[in-house]
């Protein structure tokens, strides 16, 4: 009976998104742990089965360290942005376009399901351009702009060829690399590609995977639901901090251009995909406009 009543539970829910677009983004720990891999590609071939259409864009920060580690070069983050030099650049294009990429289709494949990887410079379809990151300044002083090297942000993004694999039954899988129009690299932050990629395909949800429960007040409780006012208090009090701003503003920016939500969860949870779709309860911290 526990066992039917759980499959009763995700009927509507199934029923609500069935034909419908969630974006996943996909990192931190679900992405280094082997159990927590399985889980997360048996959650989109499980989606993909029952009518929804899962397109995953990831990230791949632990693992572009570890080959900088090796290679004798230090990570550095500004408020949560890699610098990326042209040779930091060429592990991020190995690492994320290649290793990374293609581990994830592995995976999914091995679950059952038809996934294809992509960088942004397939067909050109994510068009990038240099961030040119601003600092706030102290009172009297000038606006201090940091040059972060080869990181970019997106000028827009050609649908097509993830509608196209959508509608053939396949499972896109996006590496977060951008091209500018003098065809140069760019290395973009994975949950704001993720963001745009979600109002580009008009989906009907965004899943931020991450190390946390959520988003955690200064006792470390979990913010269950957040809006504008809310976050913007929450940065101005550094209560939002580091990695997470980029996070946070990307799944507001998304339910602000239209999407129905965005989430962010706990991708340490086993199957938090599926907990976050499927059930009453969900998981992590829903941001709204």
């Amino acid at each position: 009976m526990q066992t039917a009543e759980i499959l009763i539970e995700a009927l509507p829910y199934i029923q609500s998104y069935a034909g419908k677009t969630i974006v996943v983004k996909y990192g931190g720990n679900a992405m280094t742990d082997d159990n927590l891999k399985q889980q997360f590609a048996q959650d989109i071939v499980l989606l993909k089965q029952v009518g929804i259409n899962p397109v995953v864009v990831h990230g791949g920060g632990p693992q572009i360290a570890s080959v900088l580690e090796r290679l004798g070069k230090e990570s550095k983050f500004i408020e949560g942005m890699r610098v990326t030099d042209s040779e930091t650049m060429d592990v991020v294009q190995m690492v994320l376009g290649g290793l990374v990429n293609k581990d994830i289709v592995s995976l999914i494949n091995q679950a059952g399901g038809k996934a294809i990887g992509l960088t942004g410079k397939d067909g050109n379809f994510i068009k990038a351009k240099k961030l040119h990151l601003k600092k706030k300044a102290a009172e009297g002083q000038s606006e201090e702009h940091i040059d972060l090297g080869h990181v970019g942000e997106v000028t827009s993004i050609d649908p097509r060829i993830v509608e196209m694999l959508d509608n053939d039954r396949y499972i896109p899988v996006i590496a977060p690399i951008g091209v500018g129009e003098d065809g140069a690299a760019y290395n973009i932050n994975a949950d704001i590609v993720a963001g745009k990629m979600a109002v580009e395909l008009n989906a009907e949800k965004l899943l931020l995977l991450t190390n946390t429960p959520g988003v955690l007040d200064n006792n470390g409780k979990l913010l269950t639901g957040l809006n504008t006012k809310d976050i913007s208090q929450l940065i101005e009090t550094g209560i939002i901090q580091g990695g997470m701003i980029p996070k946070i503003n990307c799944a507001l920016d998304a339910v602000v251009s239209g999407i129905s939500s965005s989430t962010i969860i706990d991708g340490r949870v086993p199957h938090a995909v599926l907990l976050e779709l499927l059930t009453d309860k969900g998981a992590g911290t829903l941001i709204s406009a």
